[in-house]
């Protein structure tokens, strides 16, 4: 089938289609509207003849009729309503004068004719017909079928009450074909309407038709002129297809090619993009122009903006000469000149600053602007080191605690030997001996978290909502806080924050960091407890009110058997920095003297995928009671 035949056919299909719409929403408006107008205006008049009705009924009281006397008087009121001129009249008018009415006749309570249109019909039982309500209150489809098939008669009543008694009721007919005949003539003339809207789409499709098709020559001669091809290399497929068949074709050839090198870019964006959102260091590539192109994710923190306001700028609309990063780099690019390794005090941070032209045949074709944060580097190598004296105290205490461990036992057999060969002691050796034991059992009491400290961890990994694991640790540390007058403040977010962690590993690290500081408020205060994420992580903070933490032993305090306090061991904050590192995380502080301490614990969260699946398991989980 050609093009032409396809768009002819389509246009004129959708005009059909929305010219039988409105049709059918035209005629469906319309019989609702004469069903309804018709309604109305029967009810209109059956209550004139229920006015007049009433009118022509006399006082009964100046006659000679019983008024006690029910039956005597229903008989004189049909009998005064049959022989009032006007009242009859008024029946009589109703049929020649509105089309729509077939006949009106006022029936009593045993639907006997009192009055009716017909005078054959007074005196005689009138044979019910089906209420007008069911053809006006009828579906759109009942009442086409109602219409517009056999014909039919129905009633519009209302109910007649003399002296507030029911007397009978009023009924006007009505024949179905008196309506069908005005919808026969609006739906005629909907049906002429609909053909010559269609014969109007025929001949506007051809032309719309013969517009569209003749830029597709066009189309092609252009896309012989992208394309690789030769236009003998796709001859042999001309003749079974159209015009857009044929540019169709060669347009998929031509995407084939760009899908191809849209692939391997793709990919070379996407590891790309990977590895600048992995470096800590802030990296900026520039053209030859010196506009910028490139911008990893750290780099926005330098520049403070975001990579969408730096991507596609010049130098100069990113770097200002008012701060010394800014002054550095424009001074680089004014003399096109390398900067190696400069430190420059910017944005309230020291920044190492290197920047690098790229050259091709001797020309610049571009420069790499690279920033590091120099206390992020000198916190790195900290932890580098801490990490590596944890690990050598680890080595050497492990054999010196398992050395000590026996004479420790074998002094404690022979105490314990020479206490029973030695009953009848004197109170002062007695004392001493006493003494004796309790500093060994002291000692092997050090001894033996000595061991546990460097005995290898097998982590029992599970994922869990780390929004619990702060519940749980805040429950075990109140009465602790209480005792102190430490109110606690838990600020945690409203959704789960789901980790692969060790449960009983992380609630001790988080217990240790929390006691201290309830510990270091012994006048009272507040200690907060919040949880973010943030690049990936799930950050803990806990934040006391305490004097802060002296500078003096800022690096000594995940050292182990480092401690400030007289009855503390030294090893709590020594054992959290070491369950953050087995669980690839990181523990950091900040304190000012006089303004408490904040200890942030970072854990990587799930990947996204996971963490989807589990957030419905965990929302099922706190539908069910929870356990203590």
């Amino acid at each position: 089938m050609r093009l032409r035949t396809k768009i002819v056919l389509a246009i004129t299909s959708m005009v059909v289609v929305l010219v039988a719409g409105f049709s059918y929403i035209y005629i469906s408006q319309l019989l609702r509207q004469k069903v309804s107008d018709t309604y109305e205006k029967c009810n209109t008049l059956a209550n004139m003849l229920v006015f007049h009705t009433r009118e022509a009924i006399p006082d009964l009281t100046s006659t000679k009729v019983d008024v006690n006397n029910p039956k005597a008087v229903r008989a004189a009121l049909k009998q005064y309503l049959q022989l009032d001129p006007n009242l009859n009249n008024e029946f009589k008018a109703l049929v020649g004068s509105w089309p729509d009415v077939i006949d009106a006749s006022l029936l009593d309570e045993d639907g006997q004719a009192i009055l009716h249109t017909n005078p054959q019909m007074v005196g005689k039982m009138v044979p019910a017909r089906p209420d007008f309500e069911l053809l006006r209150y009828a579906g759109i489809r009942q009442q086409f079928a109602m219409i517009l098939g056999v014909s039919q008669n129905y009633d519009i009543r209302l109910p007649v009450q003399l002296n507030q008694v029911p007397f009978g009721s009023v009924h006007i007919g009505v024949r179905t074909s008196f309506l069908r005949r005005d919808i026969e003539d609006r739906l005629r003339h909907a049906v002429v309407l609909a053909i010559g809207a269609i014969f109007l789409s025929l001949f506007l499709s051809a032309a719309v038709s013969h517009v569209a098709l003749t830029p597709l020559q066009r189309i092609n001669e252009r896309i012989d002129m992208l394309t690789a091809d030769s236009p003998q290399t796709l001859s042999g497929e001309d003749e079974s297809h159209d015009e857009y068949g044929l540019v169709t074709l060669k347009i998929a050839h031509l995407g084939r090619q760009m899908q191809d090198v849209k692939e391997v870019f793709s990919e070379l964006k996407g590891n790309l993009d990977q590895i600048m959102g992995n470096l800590q260091d802030g990296l900026v590539l520039f053209t030859r122009d010196w506009r910028i192109v490139l911008v990893s994710a750290s780099a926005e923190r330098f520049l403070e903006r975001p990579r969408a306001q730096i991507l596609a700028r010049r130098v100069g609309e990113v770097f200002s000469p008012d701060n010394p990063l800014g002054d550095l780099v424009l001074e680089s690019f004014r003399q096109r000149r390398p900067v190696s390794q400069r430190t420059v005090q910017a944005l309230g941070q020291k920044i190492q600053v290197s920047l690098d032209f790229i050259l091709e045949g001797g020309t610049q074709i571009g420069a790499l602007l690279t920033m590091r944060d120099t206390e992020s580097v000198r916190r790195i190598e900290d932890e580098i080191e801490l990490s590596r004296r944890l690990a050598a105290i680890g080595r050497l205490t492990s054999g010196v605690a398992h050395e000590v461990k026996n004479p420790i036992n074998a002094i404690v057999l022979h105490l314990e030997n020479l206490r029973h060969k030695l009953p009848e002691l004197q109170p002062d050796a007695k004392r001493h001996i006493d003494i004796i034991g309790s500093e060994i059992h002291r000692l092997d009491r050090v001894v033996q978290v000595l061991v546990d400290f460097t005995r290898p961890v097998e982590l029992r990994l599970r994922e869990v909502d780390l929004r619990k694991v702060l519940e749980d640790v805040v429950a075990v540390a109140q009465p602790e806080a209480e005792t102190l007058g430490v109110r606690i403040e838990r600020n945690l977010p409203i959704e789960p924050v789901l980790v692969s962690i060790d449960s009983d590993l992380i609630k001790q690290a988080v217990l240790n960091v929390m006691l201290n500081g309830i510990q270091a408020m012994a006048h009272g205060g507040k200690l907060s407890v919040s949880l973010s994420c943030k690049n990936g992580s799930a950050i803990a903070e806990i934040k006391d009110e305490g004097p802060g933490i002296p500078d003096d032993v800022r690096e000594k305090i995940f050292t182990l058997y480092f401690t400030t306090k007289k009855s503390g061991t030294g090893i709590g904050l020594a054992m959290t920095y070491r369950v953050m590192q087995l669980h690839h995380g990181t523990v950091d502080f900040r304190s000012a003297p006089g303004q408490g301490a904040t200890f942030d614990l970072s854990l990587p969260l799930l990947p996204a995928p996971l963490e989807a699946l589990l957030k419905s398991r965990s929302s099922e989980a706190e539908d069910s009671p929870a356990t203590a």
